[in-house]
């Protein structure tokens, strides 16, 4: 029985056995372990344990040796706690909350003097269950795609050294997983001294540990060892960026020797950590007992599927590593962007605290406007950040923001907060006629490896199943539809800017329904009118009375997703329920160019950019419009998170409503909508 299989046996257990005795402040102190213990089944006790109890340590600290000895002198089991392999966003030094556990009640995984849980898995689980591998391979394929280690705390974007080198890794100083494997400063030095030899003519470079670089624990290299075609790195870089330029990879015991595995290497391990031994490293000290050929696929389901306890967040409950990943994904991203801050122009006051929620994990965002904005930014060495509709207000460059695609319960136009926006650095999605970063995105998934894509193909299913889109309006379902060969038709909104710079040849309302029964004389047309527009917060230059001289059913109040489901296909300028409609398998054209347009997946009967040539399949197309583009904020820990959250949270109407004075302005708003050029 695996580690995980005993926590979940736990409730099945008696009582007695789930009692486990602590003797370190850090379990006091460190809430968010104490959590993850009581989830896992233990009932945290003071005093002197029973024979049938557990006594917890803290890995091989210096407090370990207490709970230890009373564990002997008491005949209880010993179970010791360390860190997983992918932690967090910053450094638990630092004081950032662990994402899970290791509970190891053999050994520790990282000493191999005694065998520990870990590897007992390793040497005799079967580890041959298709879907168990299945899902390694594709969590391998999000940490890489997402730049995710144990320590996050690092650019992505970073440069690193320009390749071939070979890597050379180092650790902290007396740190437990060197002293355990017995290596000493001499196995450093002599370790540099190998990877020299063995690559005549190679630059070396030698990664100091996040620790040792943020002042924490020195490391065994210094500037001391730097010189000649050897170098000291201690940028905060992406380990999988370093190693894909390495040619190779020297380590004593380090996690990212664990890593480098998974960039395709071989690394040669000079420790014995628990990596090594399986026929996956070149051990210069070999653990004799390690006999099993593993492949990686089985190496990593066992390390980081079976053997932590993983904890989720936002649902405060033990979790899966896919959810870990989503959480570090949406965590770490907000960090990397928002570090030094902003300062916002354009912005409407009443989105300021959603634009501070969402953007506010560094520095915080500086709201200015006009000329005093500009001068902010040229101050304060801070990026500026733009409301996409008034970046023509701004000399200087700026981030454009816009809502997301998965945005709200409840319309923007109504001052509903949002659940999702976009940040883009290039141009913005709606306005073809710039390169936008989701047009980058799109063409990069074009090449997105099997695990990013299984999680879109995920999202997907949900979505369909979910009913749930953009705005998620509590709207009746279409009764009565005429049979026969029907097309959608999503009336816009035709002073918006999707519309305003994303068509060309067709323009408004009218002329897209004229267009399409010209095209489809037989064909029942149904024609919805924007939900802007039907609650009186946009105006709208069409009337139902002509819309339905060009429509077979004018559908008023309707739920839009409904509609997609009964219709055959959706004819569009550049409605984003064209996008939703592709998501549950619909035939799609359209006479703009709206964002999922041109990539090989519509019918395209307007003017789309040349650039646009790449062909990413659906669900690349979902995970860079839905995944890779947007930023998610949750409304209930109000932390960044992933998709997922998010619809679970629309799914339970936790979306939290908007402020009363902000319901009273919307109505006011409301009552102002045929003049919107003065005041949006």
């Amino acid at each position: 029985m695996t580690p995980y299989d005993r926590i979940t046996a736990a409730a099945t257990e008696p009582p007695s056995s789930r009692r486990l005795y602590v003797y370190s402040g850090g379990f006091l102190r460190e809430r968010r372990v104490r959590r993850i213990l009581k989830l896992a089944g233990w009932d945290i006790r003071f005093g002197l344990p029973r024979a049938e109890d557990t006594v917890a340590v803290w890995g091989v600290s210096p407090t370990a040796h207490r709970g230890d000895g009373i564990a002997k002198r008491r005949g209880a089991t010993l179970m010791r706690v360390e860190d997983p392999f992918l932690r967090s966003v910053g450094l638990g030094r630092d004081g950032e909350p662990p994402l899970g556990l290791l509970l190891d009640r053999s050994g520790v995984h990282f000493d191999p003097a005694v065998p520990s849980d870990l590897e007992r898995m390793l040497a005799d689980a079967p580890l041959d269950d298709y879907a168990l591998l299945s899902r390694a391979r594709d969590a391998v394929d999000r940490i890489r795609h997402a730049h995710l280690s144990k320590y996050n705390g690092f650019d992505p974007k970073a440069p690193v050294p320009r390749a071939p080198y070979v890597l050379v890794i180092d650790q902290t100083r007396d740190d437990a997983a060197v002293l355990a494997s017995k290596a000493t400063p001499q196995t450093f030095r002599e370790m540099l001294v190998i990877a020299q030899e063995e690559n005549p003519g190679l630059r070396i470079v030698i990664k100091s540990h996040p620790d040792s670089t943020a002042g924490h624990r020195p490391g065994y290299y210094g500037p001391e060892h730097a010189g000649g075609k050897v170098t000291l790195l201690t940028d905060p870089v992406s380990p999988w960026a370093l190693m894909e330029g390495a040619v190779a990879v020297y380590t004593v015991s380090s996690g990212m020797g664990f890593e480098a595995i998974f960039a395709g290497h071989k690394p040669r391990v000079f420790g014995q950590p628990f990596y090594a031994g399986w026929g996956l490293t070149k051990d210069e000290n070999p653990v004799p007992r390690r006999e099993r050929q593993l492949t990686r696929a089985q190496l990593f389901a066992a390390a980081m599927l079976e053997y932590p306890t993983w904890y989720d967040p936002y649902r405060d409950r033990l979790c899966e590593i896919e959810d870990v990943i989503g959480t570090l994904e949406a965590r770490a991203r907000a960090m990397r962007e928002d570090g030094p801050g902003y300062v916002a122009a354009g912005m409407r006051l009443w989105k300021r605290k959603p634009l501070s929620q969402f953007y506010g994990s560094g520095a915080g965002v500086i709201f200015e406007d006009g000329p005093k904005a500009e001068a902010k930014a040229a101050k304060t060495g801070r990026p500026m950040m733009v409301w996409a509709g008034k970046a023509d207000t701004l000399t200087a460059p700026a981030i454009r923001i816009e809502d997301g695609f998965i945005r709200s319960r409840g319309l923007g136009a109504k001052l509903t907060p949002p659940l999702s926006l976009v940040r883009d650095d290039l141009g913005i999605y709606y306005d073809p006629n710039a390169e936008s970063r989701l047009e980058r995105l799109v063409s990069a998934a074009e090449t997105l490896a099997p695990g990013p894509l299984h999680r879109a193909e995920a999202l997907m299913h949900r979505l369909t199943a979910s009913g749930i889109s953009k705005y998620n309006l509590d709207r009746a379902a279409p009764v009565d539809l005429p049979p026969g060969h029907r097309i959608l038709v999503p009336g816009q909104v035709e002073d918006d800017a999707s519309v305003r710079l994303g068509t060309r040849e067709v323009t408004h309302n009218r002329g897209l329904l004229r267009g399409v029964r010209a095209a489809n004389p037989e064909a029942v047309i149904i024609y919805k009118p924007h939900p802007d527009v039907e609650a009186g917060l946009r105006d709208g230059d069409m009337p139902l009375d002509e819309a339905a001289r060009h429509a077979d059913v004018v559908a008023t109040e309707t739920d839009a997703v409904a509609l997609i489901e009964a219709v055959d296909e959706v004819w569009t300028m550049t409605s984003t329920l064209g996008f939703e409609a592709l998501i549950r398998g619909k035939t799609v054209s359209c006479l703009g160019a709206p964002f999922y347009a041109g990539w090989g997946l519509t019918r395209d009967l307007g003017t789309i950019p040349d650039r646009r040539r790449a062909r990413p399949s659906l669900a690349g197309l979902v995970h860079a419009i839905l995944i890779d583009y947007p930023r998610y904020h949750d409304p209930v820990t109000n932390t960044p998170c992933p998709v997922e959250v998010i619809l679970d949270r629309i799914e339970a109407q936790e979306t939290g409503p908007g402020s009363p004075s902000l319901r009273l302005v919307s109505k006011l708003q409301g009552l102002l909508a045929p003049y919107t050029t003065f005041w949006r």
